[in-house]
C-alpha cells in the first residue's frame, strides 16, 4: 500500500460508529494510532461533548452528553494505510463520504462544533414544558404550587404564576427549586 495522499493535506473526518461505543472507538483507534505507528498520519481523535446541566431526583447534575451519537471525528491525512488502519477499528462502520472515499468536515462546519463543545456556560435539560403544573420547593414561595408560564433553559430559570392572597403572581425561580406535582 502506498502513503499517497487521497486528499491533499490534513483535514477533520467523519467515522460512523455503533452508538454508545463512541468512547470505546476512540480509545481503541488511539492504540492502533500507537501500535501501526500512525502519529505522522493520524494526529488526534476526538468525541464532542457539551456539559448540560440535567435535573435528577430535585436535584442539578453536571453531564458530558454526546453531541453526534455514533459519530466520532478523526483529525488525519487520507492514504491506503490511514484509511485501513480507521476503517480497520472494532465498532467503526466506515468513514461518512461516498462510498468508500471519505469527505472532510468543512471549516465552518468544524468551527460550528468548536463552538457547541466550548460553551462556558452550560445547557440546562429539563422535563418540563409550559403549562406544566409544579410544587415550590425553595425559597418564600415553598410548598406553594402553580403552573409554568415560560422556560428560560439558557439562564434555567422558570416563570410561574401562584395565587397569594387570590390574585394570580408570576414569580421566577431555578429548575431546581420546583418538581412537578
Amino acid at each position: 500500500m502506498s502513503k499517497q495522499a487521497l486528499h491533499t493535506g490534513r483535514h477533520w473526518y467523519v467515522i460512523h460508529t455503533y452508538s454508545g461505543y463512541e468512547d470505546a472507538v476512540k480509545d481503541a483507534l488511539m492504540q492502533r494510532i500507537e501500535s501501526f505507528g500512525m502519529q505522522e498520519m493520524i494526529f488526534d481523535v476526538m468525541v464532542p461533548k457539551e456539559v448540560q446541566i440535567v435535573i435528577k431526583k430535585g436535584e442539578p447534575v453536571t453531564e458530558k452528553k454526546r453531541i453526534f451519537p455514533g459519530y466520532v471525528f478523526v483529525d488525519m491525512l487520507v492514504t491506503d494505510d490511514s484509511w485501513y488502519v480507521v476503517r480497520n477499528t472494532p465498532n467503526v462502520t466506515g468513514f461518512v463520504g461516498a462510498g468508500t472515499t471519505p469527505i472532510p468536515v468543512s471549516e465552518d462546519e468544524w468551527k460550528t462544533i468548536k463552538r457547541k463543545m466550548g460553551e462556558i456556560e452550560p445547557k440546562f435539560k429539563i422535563d418540563y414544558a409550559v403549562g406544566d403544573h409544579v410544587v415550590i420547593l425553595d425559597g418564600p414561595f415553598v410548598n406553594y404550587d402553580g403552573n409554568i408560564i415560560s422556560i428560560d433553559e439558557e439562564k434555567g430559570k422558570v416563570k410561574i404564576l401562584i395565587s397569594i392572597f387570590g390574585r394570580e403572581t408570576p414569580i421566577e425561580l431555578d429548575f431546581t427549586q420546583i418538581k412537578k406535582k
